[in-house]
Protein backbone atom coordinates (compact mmCIF):
# COMPACT_ATOMS: atom_id res chain seq x y z
CA UNK A 1 0.00 0.00 0.00
CA UNK A 2 1.23 3.49 -0.84
CA UNK A 3 2.36 6.05 1.73
CA UNK A 4 0.32 8.96 2.32
CA UNK A 5 1.95 12.60 1.79
CA UNK A 6 1.25 14.37 4.94
CA UNK A 7 1.00 17.67 3.42
CA UNK A 8 -2.27 19.15 2.43
CA UNK A 9 -3.16 20.54 -0.89
CA UNK A 10 -6.27 22.85 -2.12
CA UNK A 11 -8.58 21.20 -4.50
CA UNK A 12 -8.93 24.59 -6.15
CA UNK A 13 -5.26 25.00 -6.44
CA UNK A 14 -4.71 21.22 -7.71
CA UNK A 15 -7.41 21.60 -10.44
CA UNK A 16 -5.60 24.89 -11.85
CA UNK A 17 -2.31 23.03 -11.99
CA UNK A 18 -3.88 19.83 -13.78
CA UNK A 19 -5.72 22.10 -16.07
CA UNK A 20 -1.75 23.72 -16.81
CA UNK A 21 -0.35 20.49 -17.19
CA UNK A 22 -2.87 18.98 -19.35
CA UNK A 23 -2.62 21.88 -21.89
CA UNK A 24 -7.00 21.93 -21.43
CA UNK A 25 -6.85 26.08 -20.45
CA UNK A 26 -7.04 27.48 -24.04
CA UNK A 27 -10.10 24.99 -24.37
CA UNK A 28 -11.89 26.39 -20.94
CA UNK A 29 -11.04 29.57 -22.02
CA UNK A 30 -12.96 29.29 -25.29
CA UNK A 31 -16.12 28.35 -23.55
CA UNK A 32 -15.87 30.91 -20.34
CA UNK A 33 -15.37 33.14 -22.97
CA UNK A 34 -18.94 32.18 -24.41
CA UNK A 35 -20.50 31.68 -21.44
CA UNK A 36 -19.02 35.73 -19.97
CA UNK A 37 -21.01 37.09 -23.69
CA UNK A 38 -24.34 35.40 -22.43
CA UNK A 39 -24.26 36.30 -18.86
CA UNK A 40 -22.97 40.18 -20.16
CA UNK A 41 -25.67 40.76 -22.73
CA UNK A 42 -28.10 38.72 -21.52
CA UNK A 43 -31.37 37.10 -22.67
CA UNK A 44 -32.15 40.12 -25.37
CA UNK A 45 -28.49 40.10 -27.17
CA UNK A 46 -28.10 36.14 -26.94
CA UNK A 47 -31.37 35.67 -28.56
CA UNK A 48 -29.54 37.50 -31.99
CA UNK A 49 -25.86 35.82 -31.37
CA UNK A 50 -25.82 32.73 -33.77
CA UNK A 51 -21.68 32.03 -32.96
CA UNK A 52 -19.23 33.46 -30.19
CA UNK A 53 -15.32 31.73 -30.52
CA UNK A 54 -12.12 33.36 -29.15
CA UNK A 55 -9.43 33.13 -31.66
CA UNK A 56 -6.35 33.84 -29.46
CA UNK A 57 -7.61 37.50 -27.69
CA UNK A 58 -10.06 38.29 -30.45
CA UNK A 59 -13.53 37.35 -29.15
CA UNK A 60 -15.41 36.69 -32.75
CA UNK A 61 -19.19 37.11 -32.56
CA UNK A 62 -21.89 36.23 -35.56
CA UNK A 63 -25.09 38.14 -34.54
CA UNK A 64 -28.23 37.98 -36.76
CA UNK A 65 -29.45 41.59 -36.94
CA UNK A 66 -27.30 44.11 -38.57
CA UNK A 67 -28.80 46.94 -36.76
CA UNK A 68 -27.59 45.33 -33.24
CA UNK A 69 -24.42 44.88 -34.66
CA UNK A 70 -23.59 48.66 -35.42
CA UNK A 71 -25.00 49.33 -32.48
CA UNK A 72 -22.89 46.74 -30.20
CA UNK A 73 -19.45 48.26 -32.46
CA UNK A 74 -19.85 52.16 -30.67
CA UNK A 75 -19.16 50.13 -27.40
CA UNK A 76 -16.76 47.67 -28.53
CA UNK A 77 -14.25 48.61 -25.51
CA UNK A 78 -16.56 48.38 -22.97
CA UNK A 79 -17.84 45.28 -23.59
CA UNK A 80 -14.05 44.28 -23.87
CA UNK A 81 -13.66 45.40 -20.51
CA UNK A 82 -17.25 43.89 -19.32
CA UNK A 83 -15.58 40.14 -20.54
CA UNK A 84 -12.54 40.74 -19.30
CA UNK A 85 -14.17 41.27 -15.88
CA UNK A 86 -16.37 38.25 -15.81
CA UNK A 87 -13.04 36.23 -16.85
CA UNK A 88 -11.21 37.55 -14.04
CA UNK A 89 -7.90 37.81 -16.30
CA UNK A 90 -7.29 39.84 -19.69
CA UNK A 91 -8.23 37.21 -22.41
CA UNK A 92 -10.01 39.45 -24.74
CA UNK A 93 -8.19 42.41 -26.54
CA UNK A 94 -10.03 42.62 -29.82
CA UNK A 95 -13.98 42.42 -30.53
CA UNK A 96 -15.26 41.32 -34.06
CA UNK A 97 -18.49 41.83 -34.72
CA UNK A 98 -19.86 39.66 -37.80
Amino acid sequence: MAKRNASSHNIGDLLKTYIKESKLEKGLNKVTAEEAWHHIMGPPISKYTTKVMLNGNTLVVHLSSSVLREELSYGKEKIISMVNEFLDAPLVSELVLK
